[in-house]
């Protein structure tokens, strides 16, 4: 639910379960650091930004390292809750043993489904792949509202001016910018690091040394979300400002 309208942006992609008491990690704590010319820029002035740009490169892809706040381990299953003024919105989220090839890279499939009161509400497929330095690029999606068919918010890299995102950076700083989605016209989300030692409180457990992100659009203005992400899960709670509860982590099941 990268701030945009649709209910099924709760992406959230684990690795392995670290402990309901704690999501800590310190040797991804240690492979995800700064390096020491960043954090002395933003020690310096805590609320300086930085926009990441990042080059695209296909071959960069090949052995590409899994990031630990964002992991893509095929055959796990997330479920996820939230109470909206619709009433109750659930969703599954798989990580499938298929992939996609897009601008000469093979990307991990995700499928990703919402239901309200129980009801199918909307069906996706995620497309992500990390490279070779842990960077989690987002190559599209194909979503599909049920009761209208309508498939707004589709986006492919490589097809209608489009171009991959990043959705996870391994070596996030706080203060870090950004493009997440990028299809002009369709959808543009960004992205900035917020803090990289939150504690995020969610039905599955309590979490801490989690990256916050907060997520919009220019799109739609005014509208935010923030997100916390567990190293060695991935997202366990978005909270935004359209309305409703926050989105949880519920359950999981691993292969």
């Amino acid at each position: 639910m990268r701030a945009q309208p649709n209910f099924s942006r709760w992406l959230i992609t684990p690795f392995a379960l670290l402990g309901l008491a704690s999501c800590s990690n310190q040797d991804a704590r240690n492979a995800l650091a700064p390096n020491t010319q960043s954090a002395q820029i933003l020690a310096g002035d805590p609320s300086a930004t930085r926009t990441i740009t990042i080059p695209f490169d296909a071959s960069n892809f090949e052995n590409g390292v899994q990031n630990d706040y964002f992991p893509l381990v095929p055959g796990t299953v997330y479920s996820y809750r939230q109470e909206t003024p619709e009433g109750l919105e659930t969703g599954t989220v798989e990580v499938t043993r298929k992939t996609k090839t897009i601008v000469g890279v093979t990307t991990f499939v995700v499928h990703d489904r919402v239901f309200l009161e129980g009801v199918l509400k909307e069906d996706t497929f995620d497309w992500y792949a990390p490279d070779k330095d842990g960077n989690v690029w987002y190559f599209g999606e194909d979503t599909r509202e049920i009761a209208t068919g309508s498939t707004a918010g589709s986006w492919e890299a490589g097809k209608a001016g489009a171009q991959a995102g990043i959705i996870m950076l391994a070596h996030p700083m706080v203060g870090d910018t950004y493009m997440q989605e990028n299809s002009p016209g369709v959808v543009e989300d960004m992205a900035r690091v917020k803090g990289l030692n939150e504690t995020a409180a969610v039905p599955y457990g309590t979490f801490m040394g989690c990256i916050k992100t907060q997520e919009w659009t220019p799109l739609e203005p005014g509208d935010r979300a923030f997100k916390f992400y567990a190293p060695g899960i991935g997202t366990v709670m978005e909270e935004d400002n359209r309305g409703g509860g926050p989105v949880v982590l519920t359950g999981f099941s691993t292969p």
